[in-house]
């Protein structure tokens, strides 16, 4: 039988569990502050600049393309409602973009449109995708891609001018020729940008004509030269979307022309494809159709166009050429 305990065994024993209390309690409280110092770290590291705020960049980027033509004005209810976004966030986000004169208000508590800020970038997205430069990398793919001299160029009253051109790697070719002038009519380019003259003013050839002293220029007798007959050749480029010049500005060289689009669908340039009869047959022809119009939509396509957008599809079939039989 084991001996009754010591009274000082007894009196012992509070202080002893009164020792175990304070070190559970400050083990706890060293625990605690580990615990808390992960929870900081976690919550308050600063993240990668890259990282950080991107949600917020893209939800401004979402309000910014909101503004159409078709809906130039929102309130900050309809944004909201819209892109679901909660309201607070939105006048945030549109608060940071008035800042930057990026958006703008139509009166004090009035609906926001696109502001000042964001005309000046869009003038200076235009010019910096002028047509010549946004036309060079295609032309110099075209080039590549056929053997063939490509060219950009643009309606100069009666005549076309060449912007820039990309030579092509025959021996038997054409020669540099920017800045110079042709015929508009008795080109592939200037019949593509008459007919989109045409287009908007049914009376441009005949004041083509009429300028010209009622009969068109012919540097070759296969040139149109009456009113009557380029007409009828515009309306059928206007409906093919291109148009080709044989023999028309120089015997024994011909040309393929595909319209250049701006951000409104206005055409606005033309590009070509052109060389000597002895390659430009009529079943090389029908096969390069294709191309200078496929090179001509991504082109409008840096100056702004969409081809969605202005109800088109990206690529339509090739049309037999005028005058190249099957």
């Amino acid at each position: 039988m084991a001996p009754p305990p010591r009274r000082d065994a007894f009196e012992d024993a509070p202080k002893v569990g009164r020792r175990r209390q304070a070190d559970i309690k400050r083990l706890d409280r060293t625990r605690g502050r580990r615990n808390i110092g992960r929870i900081v770290k976690q919550r308050f590291t600063p993240t990668p600049l890259r990282v950080r705020g991107t949600q917020a960049v893209i939800r401004a980027l979402r309000i910014a393309r909101a503004f159409s033509d078709e809906r130039p004005e929102w309130s900050l209810a309809e944004l909201s409602q819209e892109l679901e976004i909660s309201k607070p966030t939105a006048l945030r986000l549109l608060s940071a973009l008035e800042d930057g004169r990026l958006v703008t208000r139509a009166g004090p508590g009035g609906p926001y449109r696109l502001g000042p800020g964001a005309i000046a970038l869009g003038a200076r997205a235009q010019r910096a995708n002028s047509v010549a430069s946004a036309a060079r990398p295609e032309l110099e793919a075209l080039t590549r891609a056929t053997g063939e001299t490509s060219s950009v160029e643009i309606l100069a009253g009666q005549e076309t001018l060449i912007l820039d051109e990309v030579q092509g790697g025959h021996l038997i070719g054409t020669s540099p020729s920017v800045g110079t002038a042709w015929p508009a009519h008795a080109t592939s380019t200037g019949k593509v940008l008459l007919a989109a003259a045409q287009a908007e003013n049914p009376d441009a050839v005949r004041a083509l004509v009429r300028a010209a002293g009622g009969r068109l220029p012919g540097p070759t007798p296969r040139a149109i030269r009456t009113a009557a007959r380029l007409a009828a050749e515009l309306g059928r480029v206007s409906h093919q979307g291109y148009a080709t010049a044989v023999d028309e500005l120089e015997k024994g060289y011909v040309a393929i022309g595909a319209p250049l689009r701006r951000f409104d669908g206005r055409i606005v340039a033309a590009i070509s494809l052109g060389g000597p009869t002895a390659r430009f047959g009529p079943a090389r022809i029908r096969t390069l159709v294709g191309p200078v119009r496929e090179a001509a939509e991504r082109i409008s396509e840096r100056l702004g166009w969409s081809a969605a957008a202005d109800g088109a599809p990206r690529s339509l079939p090739s049309p037999r050429p005028a005058g190249v039989p099957r």
